[in-house]
């Protein structure tokens, strides 16, 4: 028997040394979601990337909105946003995270602050090796320190979700060779690792915890590519290169970062910033209105080829673009008046009175792809994941049959009007003179809010349907402050939003339609759903370990969110459109995600 025990204290032993912590696994280059990583650790560069692009030369880009604060980790950060800071669209040009995410694969990191991490296969810890040569803008290195200290911050002083990354990890330290290592909570999931790899450094040795919250215009040191050269607030930012940036022969920034310097301007409203963009005060206008697309560049620097227009295909599923019920207001917590609702749009007729018949309908959160439940049975392993919420689910969603109405085009389509009328009466409204009524003789009534003209165009038609069945919806439109603070804090009956999809769908999902996001300010929970059974299902999407159970969590949630009537579904489009001045160019691969801004480049510094 002594001689059994001690074998077994052998074994684990090996398996968890004498400490009784995981030893260290091998260090690898890159972590994937579901998988593998799609290029080795000898990578040179990106697919989407060329390593030969020039470097030099400059862009404008335009966006409308405006900032009062140079902090995108705070609150105040959020509402009005200084865009490049820490950004998605046109790369992280101050501050840097631990990995870089690859536009190519649906989930994978590969190493820049970090360069290289350990992790065991139940992900019970994750340890992030630093690349010793990473250096802040001021040459100061970044360290391990750095890290303890950026999460502890956002922890105390940011916003979610960089506020929230500390709950789920038991221990945050300090390891030999620079590196730090996080070992997690039981309640950690497996994306929880990647989250942690993609959260941003801040330097310990240039920030004042205390006055962290209150920066301001305050121009923070970063390790990124670029440095701030000008800062006029709320109109424009400019960004200059770092001559000393540490990470330019790093494989994952290889051919990225390519311009010397980056300006981004400020307008009101989109009309004026396409506006700006006509008259060359802008370089790139991305349109997502296809008949803006159509109709709106027969003007001289197109037809004398200054500006280009091109088409990209990205292999990503719809997402989710839709008028949003706030649930947190009485009257849509009934299902049975969100799915009148939902009935008395009339889709035909927007699309083709409003946009010549261009859109398509959108039936999914994640049509078009493998990940949807439009038009397929649920599998016994949704329907597990599903479970007693089968009982308030109608037998169409489970089925693969459903689809939303397709009516005449009027406006008015009576069929579908009655069904409508029909619920609203079972939820106790009637129609008196003209009016739906409730129980106490008010006017079923709400307001749509609104951020831009095209908005509010399909508001005002909606609520020229409603009409016809005595409900009477206002349409507001604000601009675009008061548009994020209202939709931050959820000040609002129904908003339209736009849920973008991935194909590796996780924590966002959850920042989304999870209980413990419905109070929280600042989170994505516009609809407001606290549901236990929706919480079982998201668990279930970030703690899936093959792509198999995968796809059923994420069918299943799709199933379940449609079946709520939580969004009125509008419509989408395959393609992404772009027009830019000439002298820019792009690689010819266009990645998973659609086109990569920070990839392009400034043709006329090649003949520098």
């Amino acid at each position: 028997m002594k001689s059994l025990l001690a074998i077994a204290a052998l074994i684990l032993a090996a398996t968890f040394g004498l400490a009784g912590t995981p030893v260290h696994a091998e260090p690898v280059h890159a972590i994937a979601m579901h998988g593998q990583p799609a290029l080795p650790a000898d990578f040179d560069h990106f697919p989407y990337a060329d390593p030969k692009a020039p470097e030099g030369g400059s862009v404008t880009y335009g966006v409308v909105g405006t900032f009062d604060s140079l902090n995108p980790f705070v609150l105040k950060g959020m509402r009005t946003t200084a865009r490049g800071l820490w950004d998605p669209q046109y790369g992280s040009l101050v501050f840097e995270p631990l990995m870089l995410r690859s536009a190519d694969e649906p989930f994978t990191l590969y190493g820049l602050l970090a360069k290289s991490v350990e992790m065991d296969d139940d992900r019970t810890y994750i340890q992030f090796n630093l690349d010793s040569r990473a250096r802040w803008s001021d040459g100061m290195p970044v360290t391990a320190d750095d890290v303890i200290f950026t999460f502890e911050l956002l922890r105390d002083h940011g916003r979610p979700p960089f506020s929230n990354r500390l709950k789920k990890v038991a221990k945050m330290e300090k390891v030999v060779d620079n590196s730090v290592r996080f070992t997690f909570t039981k309640d950690a999931d497996r994306e929880f690792p990647l989250l942690l790899a993609l959260s941003p450094v801040l330097p310990k040795h240039a920030i004042d915890p205390e006055k962290f919250e209150q920066s301001g215009l305050t121009q923070m040191i970063g390790s990124g590519p670029y440095l701030f050269d000008r800062v006029s607030p709320g109109e424009k930012i400019v960004y200059k290169r770092n001559p000393k940036y540490w990470g330019n022969d790093l494989p994952s920034m290889r051919g990225l970062a390519n311009y010397d310097r980056i300006t981004i301007n400020y307008y009101l409203q989109d009309q004026t910033l396409f506006e700006a963009f006509k008259k060359g005060d802008v370089d790139i206008y991305p349109d997502a209105s296809p008949t803006h697309w159509r109709d709106s560049y027969d003007f001289p620097a197109v037809r004398n080829g200054d500006v280009v227009r091109e088409e990209f295909k990205p292999k990503l599923p719809s997402g989710m673009f839709g008028f949003v019920f706030n649930t947190r207001r009485p009257l849509f917590q009934d299902i049975r008046v969100r799915e009148a609702l939902t009935l008395a749009f009339d889709f035909e007729w927007i699309d083709r009175n409003l946009f010549g018949e261009v859109y398509q309908r959108t039936q999914s959160f994640w049509q078009n792809s493998e990940l949807s439940s439009f038009g397929k049975p649920a599998s016994p392993e949704e329907l597990a994941l599903i479970g007693d919420m089968k009982k308030d689910i109608a037998p169409e969603f489970l089925d693969g049959t459903y689809k939303l109405p397709v009516t005449d085009g009027s406006g008015r389509d009576r069929k579908v009007l009655q069904r409508a009328v029909g619920l609203l009466k079972d939820a106790g409204y009637t129609i008196r003179d003209g009016k739906m009524l409730d129980t106490s003789g008010h006017q079923l009534s709400f307001e749509i809010m609104t951020q831009n003209p095209d908005q509010e165009k399909i508001a005002l038609a909606y609520q020229r349907f409603l009409s016809a069945i005595g409900v009477a919806a206002s349409v507001r439109s604000v601009d675009d402050s008061s548009y994020q603070q209202r939709s931050q804090s959820f000040d609002f009956d129904i908003i339209i939003k736009s849920f973008s999809s991935s194909l590796s769908p996780g924590l966002e999902q959850v920042n989304r339609w999870g209980s413990q996001s419905r109070d929280v300010t600042g989170t994505d929970s516009f609809a407001g759903v606290a549901d236990p059974g929706i919480d079982r299902i998201l668990t279930a999407i970030v703690s899936a370990r093959d792509q198999e159970g995968f796809v059923a969590a994420v069918r299943a949630l799709d199933r379940v969110l449609l079946s709520r009537y939580y969004v009125i579904p509008l419509y989408h489009v395959a393609q992404q459109w772009v027009a830019h001045r000439k002298n820019l160019s792009h690689p010819q691969l266009t990645p998973l995600y659609g086109y990569s801004l920070p990839a392009w480049w400034d043709e006329t510094a090649r003949a520098k």
